[in-house]
This record gives structure tokens, C-alpha cells and sequence, in this order.
């Protein structure tokens, strides 16, 4: 059925859509193409922010990670400015954003590492699941992380 409204919907002009049938039908495609789009996304990436104070804790972190092989990547962005509440005030500091690539299922393991690695008593670290990239890069990753537990 899937095939049938498809190959119908390809042969639909846009000055065609004002009727009641074919738009019922686009619609179904749409819903269907997001199903199937959603369904053969995986989500095995992740990209991950970790705020540090000094480009010196930053290369520990970054060094560690890809030398564990939890991460195949790590940029370190300086010249962040971060205003946050800490302790009932509103603070403002200087900080370098590590940007991390890796595998969804290391982390767990990342953000063990980051915590017994980094100096903040709550280190920021915030995942992304990656949505789209381009494949050799994407499997550059796995050829350079460990495999998931």
C-alpha cells in the first residue's frame, strides 16, 4: 500500500494538492515517511558539551578521552563566556567548550570520566544525538572509539 501511494504521490503536481483525495494522501505519505525515517535512525553518535575552566584542564580532558577511546574527537573551543546561577547568585566566568564525538552507547562511560577528571563539582555535560553525518566520518568514529558495553 506503502509502494502504491508513493508511486501515486510522485506523479502529483503542486496545483494538484487542492484536492481533497491526493491531499488525504500526501498527508498518509508524509506520516509514512517519517515513520520509516524514524525507524532506520539509530542515534549511535552523539556529540557532547563539556564546559571547562582552562585550556589546561580542557587537553587532560580531550587527551584522556580519545586515549581511553571514548571519544574519537574532541575540539576545544576558547573564548566562551558562561553566566549561570551557582548558590543562589548569578555568576559569570570564562571557559572553553570541549565539543566531543562519540558513540551513544560510551556515554555512560564518558561522563564517568568527565566527573572523576574534571575540577567542577557539577561539570556540564550535555549529549546530542547526532541525526545525519556523513557516513565515512561517522564510521571514523567507530573505527576510533572502543565498542560499547
Amino acid at each position: 500500500l506503502l509502494q502504491t501511494v508513493i508511486n501515486q504521490l510522485l506523479r502529483v503536481k503542486p496545483q494538484q494538492l487542492h484536492n481533497k483525495c491526493i491531499w488525504n494522501r500526501y498527508q498518509l505519505f508524509r506520516i509514512a515517511s517519517m515513520s520509516v525515517s524514524s525507524a532506520t535512525t539509530t542515534n549511535s553518535h552523539s556529540v557532547v558539551y563539556v564546559t571547562v575552566p582552562n585550556q589546561q584542564v580542557g587537553e587532560k580532558l580531550a587527551h584522556g578521552l580519545v586515549g581511553e577511546r571514548l571519544a574519537a574527537c574532541v575540539n576545544i573551543v576558547p573564548g566562551v563566556t558562561s553566566v549561570y546561577a551557582w548558590e543562589g547568585k548569578v555568576e559569570q566566568d570564562s571557559e572553553l567548550l570541549l565539543i566531543i564525538k562519540t558513540r551513544t552507547g560510551l556515554l555512560s562511560s564518558l561522563t564517568d570520566y568527565v566527573k572523576a577528571n574534571h575540577g567542577y563539582d557539577v561539570p556540564e555535560v550535555i549529549s546530542l544525538p547526532i541525526q545525519d553525518g556523513l557516513p565515512a566520518y561517522l564510521n571514523w568514529v567507530d573505527s576510533s572509539t572502543k565498542e560499547p558495553a
